[in-house]
């Protein structure tokens, strides 16, 4: 087996550039990640199934030319089918189950070269920002091992900040890439609306709240993966307009001073560690020195109400998606799903149609309170969370909690449940952690974290920049200004040990 012995010192373009000047072959690069993944996953468990019989046929069949050929990779285990693969989404309900198509994203990753080899780890059905579901585990966070990477990319992100890949894919519904990439100390840009096709299983995704792309070591990276797999297909609800000029490309354009409005306020109102307020704090300084106006100011958002209208959506969403998967296993099937989800479904099932029609339609209000606030300011810089990663199992349901919820759902109590406000007090307890990623989600605005700040115990802390529709290409050119300025690409998780040897 060849070991690339500089593998941790590139990103996804860095090793593309090293196999086109025939500095190494992807064949080696592969075999080096294969080796890695598997040297971490007894102390991360990064990753749910190995696809290495996969990745070696694409390899011998030939890898297009594309911006990242040879480039190992990896899918995550949601949203993201496979042709060939299994898809299970954290899910016993979906054990046995196997894609027999690509999606989209799939299909331009394959173009743009990557090596997918494998599909990491997922909370059931990416409804968690913690990652410790029954069919696979614990997901462990390469900075504190004693800590969640997050969720619902939880798997993705230690499988790029333990070096296993420069890159792995995410999607985000509610913060899903930018939590994680938060908690690891990781790059993560959640797109606009659109930006990027469901096709073709899905027109949008969580009614055009969630979206594909994802997290990287490097900025460049980010933008070069959205030029690679932006753009619509054929049925696509509607069609973004297309950037002036590659994401990739606008990271070398001179950046105007620009008016950026602060808050550390969470929307909710609930408390957000002196941390994240203090990682905020110090990017306002460091832009003011760039160049750029900082000011106290935020958009005019009903926290509460922004908390109720993602909830029903999150409610009614996970309904259908268990009445998807029923349908799909035919009549007779008993599929497992999780206590949560099921108690998730039976409140779904239980809101009626004009309330969930009502709370979708305020998304409009937190879309103009936006576009308002954005006629005067050219960014909105907060925390990404309001606090440092969790313990593994901190935000878990107590076991009586769980026996309810099993017991309620079984019954096809929602409407109980919700009267009770168990599960309500259990999303508002995991809300009020990652309280500020929500809003560019119903608003369908970009959003990106970046990892500009650390604690003195040495864990990365993300801040979180929301732009106007469409504005990828302004959140990648202060990205890069940022990145230049206080770079992180060097900085290396110590808990990156299994046996007390490292695994890189």
């Amino acid at each position: 087996m060849s070991q690339f012995s500089e593998y941790d010192q590139f990103d996804a373009l860095g090793l593309a550039e090293q196999v086109a000047k025939g500095e190494i072959r992807p064949e080696d690069l592969l075999e080096t990640a294969m080796a890695k993944a598997a040297m971490a996953q007894p102390a991360f468990n990064a990753l749910v199934r190995p696809l290495h019989e996969q990745a070696r046929e694409a390899l011998a069949a030939g890898l297009p030319n594309g911006p990242f050929r040879g480039v190992p990779y990896l899918l995550k285990d949601l949203l993201q089918p496979l042709a060939g693969a299994r898809l299970g989404m954290g899910s016993r309900a979906l054990e046995g189950y196997v894609s027999d198509h690509d999606c989209a994203l799939v299909s331009h990753l394959k173009q743009a070269g990557v090596v997918i080899f494998g599909q990491t780890c997922v909370p059931e059905f990416g409804l968690l920002a913690f990652t410790e579901p029954e069919v696979s585990g614990i997901t462990r966070n390469p900075w504190d091992p004693t800590r969640t990477p997050g969720g619902s990319s939880g798997g993705s992100a230690a499988a790029v900040a333990a070096h296993i890949v420069p890159a792995a894919g995410g999607n985000d519904g509610g913060g899903s890439i930018r939590i994680p990439a938060a908690y690891c100390g990781l790059f993560g840009l959640k797109p606009s609306r659109g930006r990027v096709s469901s096709a073709p299983d899905r027109s949008e995704v969580w009614m055009g709240a969630s979206c594909d792309h994802a997290l990287t070591r490097s900025v460049r990276d980010s933008a070069a993966l959205l030029d690679a797999v932006a753009g619509t297909t054929a049925g696509d609800p509607f069609v973004i307009p297309a950037p002036e000029q590659p994401f990739l490309a606008a990271l070398d354009q001179v950046l105007p001073r620009l008016r950026i409005g602060m808050s550390t306020r969470a929307p909710l109102g609930t408390a957000v560690d002196r941390e994240c307020v203090a990682a905020v704090e110090d990017t306002a300084r460091l832009l003011e020195s760039l160049g750029h106006h900082v000011e106290q100011a935020e958009p005019e958002i009903d926290g509460q109400a922004l908390f109720q209208a993602y909830l029903c959506m999150y409610f009614g969403e996970v309904a259908a998606l268990r009445r998807d998967i029923m349908q799909l296993r035919g009549k007779g099937a008993h599929p497992h799903f999780e206590p949560v989800t099921r108690a998730l479904a039976a409140i779904g099932e239980a809101i009626s149609a004009a309330e969930f029609v009502y709370w979708q339609q305020r998304w409009n209000d937190f879309s103009r309170s936006l576009g308002k606030f954005f006629e005067v300011y050219d960014l909105f810089l907060t925390p990404t969370t309001a606090g440092l990663p969790p313990h593994i199992g901190e935000l878990q349901p107590k076991p009586y909690e769980k026996q309810i919820l099993s017991l309620a759902a079984a019954l096809h109590a929602g409407s109980l449940l919700r009267r009770l406000g168990m599960v309500e007090k259990v999303a508002l307890e995991n809300l009020s952690r990652t309280p500020f990623t929500q809003l560019a989600n119903l608003s369908g605005v970009p959003a990106m974290s970046m990892p500009l700040y650390w604690t003195s115990q040495d864990l990365p802390i993300g801040v979180h920049f929301t732009a106007t529709f469409g504005a990828e290409s302004l959140l990648f050119k202060l990205a890069a200004e940022l990145e230049q300025a206080k770079p992180w690409f060097e900085r290396c998780p110590a808990a990156r040990t299994s046996g007390g040897s490292s695994v890189l």
